[in-house]
């Protein structure tokens, strides 16, 4: 087994890459399924080192015969074995066919589906369908994939859970929803995208030995982030540094009862050393979010006219946390967008945007699904549906750098690979933690100078610490929780 590596790849790519492969190793497909199927075993044994009675699910294609070499691999090791087929193996071609005829030359035999075996077996593994699956799964299908999710037992996908879309995550009318998933050659962009994340489990993967220059020819479609661009957002500091070398946030929005918003952003950006942060919000808030957070510069302001003078004061702009869209955040909202500033554009901020788009590039447009949506003029489920496309179409319509939220967050622009974001946890679907991620881009951006970098940095820390806080368990998180991790996070 290996390391996940950080490229992402489609479908298409994956294909490219397993014959450039067999190229250079001067290998046959049949020996590279091989592999395949050895690396799916181990994945089997070290998940589940005690289980003794598998049952192994074959379809119709080459993901079949990695099935069978499971099989195969598991009668050697004398296993307790059954392989349910369900089509006929004797119309397999090419290593699949290979691979059935190695099973039966082994002794072994296959059955036709039954219910009753799946309640025999202490691990499942699914070798139904790879990354050729093109349309929906029949009716019979399906039922038989909801069968084997509700067996209660364990499953071990390979390559790609059976009905999962490898290029878009789209469940292709039922998909297995795999314990484990043992990937081969290159990470399929479908595991990070659509319903990919709901269905994939613990991610595996193995490189099947190719050598990394033959990786490298294909340009992957995203990259995975990692802790790499913190590190260099936020490089160590030097002795002699003071708070004015460290960047100045003005951070605009809270309107009348919603304080909340800008005191989690306002907070998380000196969680992550800002040198300098001014909320500016209405007047009604100034007295709690100085006692709340005293760290905080905290001003009214009645208009935009009014917000100039802190504009001029600033090197990042973040707008949007609980800004409302009435007649005191539009005329804000305007004079925010009337300046040169680097901005990190949220909540509000982003609906009034969409009501008034322009395109720019030193900003940050942090959407969520509903809030790009809007921005695009499409509905939450087609940007859900196709979310990689939707980054890019907001990226080329707006500029600047675009952060989708959700499982797998996107950050993309114009020019770099996109980013995807493989750490955070469904505890931190809950209220203000889009205001302290805001708070987060904007801290790093006033530090480091550079808006890309700083998305990929941000995101990363956001759920990391994310992570940390769920530990003892996901649900009950508040976004104000993270603020004890994040320090650890932006001194890796």
């Amino acid at each position: 087994m290996s390391a996940l590596p950080l490229n992402i790849h489609s479908v298409a790519q994956v294909r490219a890459l397993d014959a450039d492969a067999m190229k250079a190793l001067d290998i046959s497909a049949y020996a590279l399924m091989r592999r395949a199927g050895e690396a799916a075993f181990s994945a089997l044994r070290s998940g589940w080192p005690m289980a003794t009675r598998i049952v192994v699910v074959c379809g119709f294609g080459n993901n079949a015969g990695d099935g069978y070499v499971v099989a195969t691999l598991a009668l050697a090791a004398r296993m307790d074995v059954t392989v349910i087929a369900l089509g006929d193996p004797a119309e397999l071609r090419g290593p699949a066919l290979q691979a059935w005829q190695g099973f039966c030359s082994a002794g072994g035999t296959t059955r036709q589906w039954q219910l009753e075996l799946l309640r025999q077996a202490e691990v499942i593994v699914d070798a139904i369908f790879g990354t050729g699956l093109s349309r929906n799964l029949s009716v019979e299908l399906q039922v038989q994939v909801h069968e084997i999710n509700d067996s209660g037992k364990p499953v071990l996908a390979i390559d790609v859970p059976s009905g999962l879309d490898a290029d878009t995550g789209a469940v292709m009318g039922a998909a297995i929803e795999a314990h484990r998933t043992i990937c081969f050659v290159g990470l399929k962009q479908g595991f990070y995208l659509g319903e990919g994340p709901n269905y994939v489990g613990h991610l595996l993967f193995d490189d099947l030995d190719i050598p990394l220059a033959v990786g490298n020819r294909v340009e992957p479609v995203a990259r995975r982030l990692d802790s790499t661009a913190i590190q260099i957002a936020l490089p160590r500091r030097a002795r002699t540094t003071h708070k004015g070398q460290q960047g100045h946030v003005l951070i605009v929005g809270g309107g009348l009862g919603m304080p909340g918003a800008v005191r989690l952003a306002g907070e998380a950006c000196l969680r992550v050393g800002a040198g300098l942060v001014t909320v500016v919000t209405c007047n009604e808030h100034i007295t709690t979010l100085a006692a709340g957070r005293p760290e905080l510069m905290c001003s009214a302001v009645i208009s935009g006219k009014e917000l100039v003078r802190f504009i001029d004061q600033a090197d990042v702009i973040a707008i949007g946390p609980g800004l409302g869209r009435g007649e005191w955040a539009q005329s804000l909202f305007t004079a925010v967008i009337n300046s040169d500033k680097p901005l990190v554009v949220d909540a509000d901020a982003l609906n009034l945007l969409a009501l008034q788009p322009i395109k720019r590039g030193n900003w940050i447009l942090t959407p969520h699904p509903g809030e790009a949506g809007r921005l695009l003029g499409s509905r939450t489920q087609d940007i859900q549906s196709a979310r990689m496309q939707s980054a890019h179409e907001i990226a080329q319509r707006f500029g600047g750098v675009v952060v989708l939220k959700g499982a797998g967050t996107l950050v993309c622009d114009e020019s770099s690979t996109p980013g995807i974001c493989d750490r955070g946890n469904p505890g931190m679907a809950v209220p203000g933690m889009g205001d302290v991620l805001t708070g987060i881009l904007a801290g790093i951006a006033a530090q480091c100078g550079d808006l890309s970098l700083a998305a990929r940095a941000g995101v990363y820390a956001h759920a990391v610490a994310g992570d940390m806080a769920a530990r003892h368990g996901e649900r009950g998180i508040l976004a104000s929780d993270l603020f004890g991790h994040l320090v650890s996070c932006v001194n890796p």
